[in-house]
């Protein structure tokens, strides 16, 4: 794949995860990377010593996705930084499950805000400031075609994730953005915590193990390149074969 030096890439949720791995990705591949987290400083710092150290640049920006005032300083650093955005990774996110009979209203609004508000308003700010040619990329989930009991909230709130990348892929084309979405499977993060969820991901895949950051990455890193040019409004499942 080409280089992306002289791109300018903002990754939202990058200090741990599949975020992470992403910004480090990217940074190798020579993209300036904005490494965005809401608490984890010390790692966001880390992660930004280490493109550093590999002949990129990045900066961390503290920001909270659930807050819209906190979506647009993120932009607001990113111009200030580069001058320029390319690349927006969506990856953001919270976790949980809960029966519908159970969850309340405070735990919906919480979910919603990261996963979907948050999300739409990134969006937005990418579209006004992202170069022609530019590219976007939101994460979502397998889940959304598993419909797993207790994820109710958590697959709705990714559902409107995607339906906002096949709309943005249509008002964007014209000035030539992609706009895709990528739905882990099974990945081992610090998300997939229950057991019994990493059982199910082994036995569901054919190739017989759970994802890891580092398999999302790669298919990230090929979607923002040139050759991907083609391909928008697209979900791509990255799964191992689980069945969707």
């Amino acid at each position: 794949m080409a280089s992306l030096k002289g791109k300018v890439a903002v990754v939202t949720g990058a200090s741990r995860g599949i975020g992470r791995e992403i910004a480090l990705k990217l940074g190798k591949q020579g993209a300036s990377v904005v490494v965005n987290y809401t608490k984890s400083a010390e790692e966001a710092k880390k992660i930004v010593a280490s493109i550093n150290e590999d002949g990129s640049k990045a900066i961390a920006v503290q920001a909270d996705l659930g807050k819209v005032a906190d979506v647009r300083r993120l932009f607001q650093e990113t111009d200030k930084a580069f001058g320029r955005l390319d690349i927006l990774i969506n990856n953001a996110g919270i976790f949980w499950t809960k029966p519908i009979l159970e969850a309340t209203e405070e735990e919906y609004d919480q979910m919603f805000a990261v996963n979907t508000k948050g999300q739409f308003f990134a969006l937005q700010e990418a579209a006004k400031r992202m170069a022609d040619g530019g590219r976007i990329i939101n994460l979502s989930t397998g889940a959304t075609e598993l419909y797993f009991p207790a994820s109710s909230i958590y697959g709705g709130s990714k559902s409107a994730l995607e339906y906002f990348s096949k709309v943005a892929a249509k008002e964007l084309g014209a000035r030539k953005i992609t706009v895709n979405t990528i739905s882990p499977g099974f990945t081992d993060t610090d998300m997939l915590s229950d057991p019994q969820l990493k059982t199910v991901g082994v036995q569901s895949s054919p190739l017989g193990r759970l994802g890891t950051p580092k398999d999302i990455a790669d298919v990230v890193a090929f979607m923002v390149s040139e050759e991907a040019g083609w391909i928008t409004g697209d979900k791509i499942q990255v799964g191992g074969g689980v069945a969707m």
